[in-house]
């Protein structure tokens, strides 16, 4: 029997880069999966595509978690369709071009913060009330939280509330047996990666990488997988630093 057999989940940005990896091992785990996309149509239908093909279940919903309320959309659409929850996957995320304090205008603020933060805990509370017991709830946060940089301090500002919500949350639903982590990428392989950093740049990094070498997604999605199966029952309020050491 596969681990998530007869298991629901909801990934949040799940078309490409780390997401595509959740969906797929979720899916090969013996989940049904809804995922969401914000632009990526093309990407979203392949992998819907690839997953059945597979003999897996997964189904895209177009929403733009930056839109007001979309989470809180997407987790009923989601539900719709699945019928009841099991596992809940935060991972979208809304970067940006480095950009220093002095220079961030207050536009920029409310995008990053309604994707990385509000539709995480609207997400969140719809799972506290609907989810089932025995339920998983995963965040994707980033090891930006420990090593930061110049010019992200939105992004990681927003993902350290996440971790936060993540802590409390699992004290909050422990007695329910479900289970809050978060999982901290390192530098990871992705396009979003390799569009914002120049390759001598991904080359210091991987060389600083005691494993020396840059993350894959699917490494990621190794760690959630385990999370959100039965071997991670005994597992909340913890921060999964999937770094390679780098952190």
């Amino acid at each position: 029997m596969a681990a998530l057999e007869n298991r629901t989940a909801i990934v949040t940005g799940g078309s490409r880069g780390i997401g595509r990896a959740i969906v797929e091992r979720l899916a090969r785990d013996g989940a049904r999966v809804v995922f969401n996309y914000a632009r990526s149509e093309e990407p979203a239908a392949e992998l819907v595509r690839a997953v059945r093909e597979a003999g897996g279940h997964a189904h895209a919903v177009r929403l733009d978690l930056a839109e007001p309320g979309a989470g809180q959309q997407l987790m009923e659409t989601a539900e719709e369709h699945l019928g009841a929850l099991d596992v809940l996957v935060n991972n979208a995320a809304l970067s940006f071009t480095p950009t220093p304090l002095a220079d961030t205008d207050e536009e920029l603020f409310q995008q990053v913060m309604a994707v990385n933060l509000t539709s995480v805990f609207l997400t969140i509370r719809h799972a506290a009330r609907h989810m089932r017991d025995g339920g998983r709830i995963v965040n994707l946060s980033t090891v930006n939280t420990v090593r930061p940089a110049p010019g992200i301090a939105l992004y990681a500002a927003s993902k350290g509330a996440v971790e936060q919500l993540t802590a409390v949350a699992a004290m909050e639903l422990g007695p329910r047996g479900i289970t809050v982590n978060t999982v901290s990428p390192g530098a990871t392989d992705t396009d979003l990666l390799r569009g914002t950093n120049p390759e001598k740049v991904l080359e210091a990094v991987a060389a600083g990488t005691p494993l020396g070498r840059l993350g894959q997604p699917a490494d990621i999605a190794d760690v959630v997988a385990f999370l959100a199966g039965p071997d991670g029952r005994w597992v909340t309020g913890q921060n999964i630093r999937a770094t390679g050491g780098l952190a």
